[in-house]
């Protein structure tokens, strides 16, 4: 297999957006529903999109939910994010390379492109599939068909890297090889239970299991 394609997951996985989330479920489900989740159960929300997980809850009042959650979010974003180690060295190694590079993530494009931007991940992307460019987020294959169709790639050449179950089970409802991230938020041995082909402890790591150099 020559993998020339990259598709990577953003939050949990390039940025550390883990205080963020976190801060921003708590604002939002004790205002609307005060004591009722722990932060370990909160952790259960992570990965899926705002509404699906907002209209369990409440689906009259799913969409002010979210809103509410992306204000908080907004506001406090760039005090909050920072970058994993070893990923803005990675994924400038892979652009410089030539591999085909994209976003696929759950998250809107504005705040996608405040990430992208804060951590200076912005110039090596030249294609991002957020959730306004779907019908089916992940673990739908949607998004990364779409960027495969878009980068001119093939499911033979390309792997999908993420941090939570719905990146991997993309990866394999899509045809591609999925790597996963120990530092997942929700711990590796829950990561490895849903069976990704490699496990990061480090971004670099990816730099070989693309064949860099080879």
């Amino acid at each position: 297999m020559n993998i020339d394609t990259i598709l990577f997951d953003l939050d949990g996985t390039l940025i550390n957006t883990n205080d963020l989330i976190m801060a921003s479920f708590k604002h939002t489900f004790e205002h609307y529903y005060p004591g009722l989740y722990s932060d370990e159960e909160l952790v259960n929300f992570i990965g899926e999109p705002l509404y699906h997980t907002f209209e369990k809850h409440d689906r009259e009042r799913a969409e002010e939910m979210v809103q509410f959650y992306r204000n908080h979010n907004i506001e406090n974003h760039d005090r909050l994010v920072t970058e994993f180690d070893g990923v803005f060295e990675t994924v400038k190694t892979l652009s410089e390379n030539g591999y085909k590079l994209a976003i696929v993530t759950s998250k809107m494009r504005n705040t996608v492109e405040m990430g992208l931007k804060l951590t200076k991940l912005d110039q090596f992307f030249p294609v991002v599939i957020t959730v306004e460019e779907v019908e089916n987020p992940k673990p739908h294959p949607e998004q990364l068909n779409t960027a495969m169709k878009m980068l001119c790639s093939s499911t033979e050449n390309a792997i999908m890297v993420g941090d939570s179950q719905y990146d991997i089970l993309a990866g394999q409802n899509a045809g591609v090889k999925t790597v996963g991230v120990s530092w997942t938020i929700k711990g590796r041995e829950f990561l490895s239970s849903y069976n990704p082909d490699h496990m990061l402890d480090h971004m670099s790591e990816l730099l070989s299991i693309a064949g860099v150099g080879k």
